[in-house]
């Protein structure tokens, strides 16, 4: 009876420590934010987060890399024999579904494996683990299950993006671009004219971003099994955040992109009604005076800042300190993931110096909170959002002077985007540990 007694002092003193309170605090909130995310989204008449996710469960997932991607995060925190292990186990579950869809003509896709190997770690975790090591494992769990979720709240959000913003500042970001060169129209035509090899490898970066995040994220995570704890700041972190305030953006600032208001759309079709005009990518718009313009409600109001280009900004900051291979990737990661925004016309030229101005910013925050603010992390970070807030006013309300002087303002935009990477650069090179240098001996007088 006494050990009992004292077990339960054990735990309540471990959740009265402050770590365990901001865990706590911060796993309730991001429920209540899922739970509040539902039911904004089915006052629309579809499905939210959590109905999405738990049909995973059963139905064909939406995205099997992903989930598959979120279950390699979680094995982190596993010995080798038990990844084997868990990775058996998802293949073996997702051939089950796999023939029974295929007898029953229901639509092809893996996943659910995973899925549920992410699931019965957190049931182990809660059941059969104690201590430190159920922690740990919880740790894995929710990171694996976390990257799923952003990606639900993410669609989530674009929903409500088009619903409640009916009318988009293309024409606003369409002018200041004269000051970049219209990018978006040189790069599409660029894409366009290697065929489709050159579109169907952008695409596939494109859309498999998350999959090169985990990547870089577990060679940044590879020692966590053996260490048994988290390190203070990685990749995961920031790809998290930037997901969870970018759309808080697109709220402000509704942007469609250049197919969709000066194109066809993304089908090549049906989105010529709602345009200016029918130019993009081989007529650049003409010099006008801007204004609001109504556009469809069913097109994400996603483009300020570029998110896609964020996380790659990410993917190349984190892929530095890797082994050259992951570092060449990284960077190709980066460059086709800015050939594919601007070449599919998803994004403005203007969209993509905010989105790495925001990344960057984001992750110097997450850094400075990991070992603890002082003065060089708050002048980096309130640099970077003073920089970011001037790019949306600038684009908001001076676009016609850009426009008319581009040799001026075109590369202040570039010198603005450098700045912040620069003093990133600079202040976090400071940051890192420096190794003493080995103390020589003197030598010491011979005895006579």
């Amino acid at each position: 009876m006494s050990s009992r007694i004292d077990k339960r002092k054990t735990l309540f003193a471990a959740w009265r420590q402050p770590r365990a309170i901001l865990w706590t605090v911060a796993a309730v909130v991001a429920l209540g934010f899922l739970v509040a995310l539902e039911i904004a989204v089915r006052h629309y008449g579809v499905a939210g987060p959590i109905t999405n996710q738990a049909r995973e469960v059963v139905f064909a997932p939406k995205s099997g890399p992903l989930l598959y991607a979120s279950m390699a995060l979680m094995m982190v925190v596993l010995t080798w024999r038990e990844r084997f292990i868990a990775a058996g186990v998802a293949v073996g579950i997702d051939v089950v579904f796999f023939v029974v869809r295929w007898i029953v003509g229901a639509d092809m896709m893996f996943g659910n494996g995973a899925l549920w190997v992410l699931l019965g770690y957190g049931v182990i975790a809660l059941t059969r683990r104690t201590g430190a090591e159920r922690v740990l494992l919880l740790k894995g769990v929710g990171l694996g299950l976390l990257l799923v979720a952003g990606r639900k709240t993410g669609d989530a959000w674009l929903l409500i993006t088009w619903k409640t913003r009916p009318t988009v500042l293309d024409q606003y970001v369409a002018t200041a671009d004269h000051a970049l060169g219209n990018p978006s129209w040189v790069v599409g035509r660029m894409v366009e004219a290697t065929g489709t090899v050159g579109t169907h490898v952008l695409e596939w970066v494109y859309i498999q971003l998350a999959v090169a995040a985990v990547a870089v994220a577990l060679y940044q995570l590879r020692h966590v099994a053996t260490e048994r704890r988290f390190p203070g700041h990685h990749l995961v972190r920031t790809f998290l955040v930037i997901g969870l305030l970018g759309p808080a953006i697109y709220m402000i600032f509704p942007v469609v992109g250049p197919v969709f208001a000066y194109g066809p759309g993304a089908s090549g079709t049906g989105g010529v009604q709602w345009a200016v005009a029918d130019l993009w990518p081989h007529t650049p718009p003409s010099l006008t005076a801007p204004s609001q313009m109504t556009y469809d409600d069913l097109t994400p109001r996603n483009c300020m800042p570029s998110l896609h280009t964020a996380w790659a900004t990410t993917i190349f900051i984190h892929s530095r300190k890797g082994p050259r291979a992951l570092r060449i990737a990284g960077a190709f990661w980066l460059v086709a993931t800015l050939g594919a925004t601007l070449g599919f016309g998803y994004h403005y030229g203007a969209d993509i110096i905010a989105g790495v101005v925001f990344a960057v910013t984001i992750d110097a925050a997450l850094r400075s909170h990991d070992r603890g603010w002082d003065r060089s992390g708050a002048l980096l970070v309130g640099y970077g959002a003073a920089v970011f807030t001037a790019l949306l006013v600038s684009y908001r309300f001076v676009p016609m002077e850009m426009a008319r002087h581009p040799w001026l303002f075109g590369p202040l935009l570039v010198l603005a985007m450098v700045s912040v990477v620069h003093i990133y650069m600079r202040t976090t090179r400071l940051w890192e540990p420096k190794l003493a240098p080995a103390q020589q001996l003197e030598p010491q007088p011979e005895m006579v």
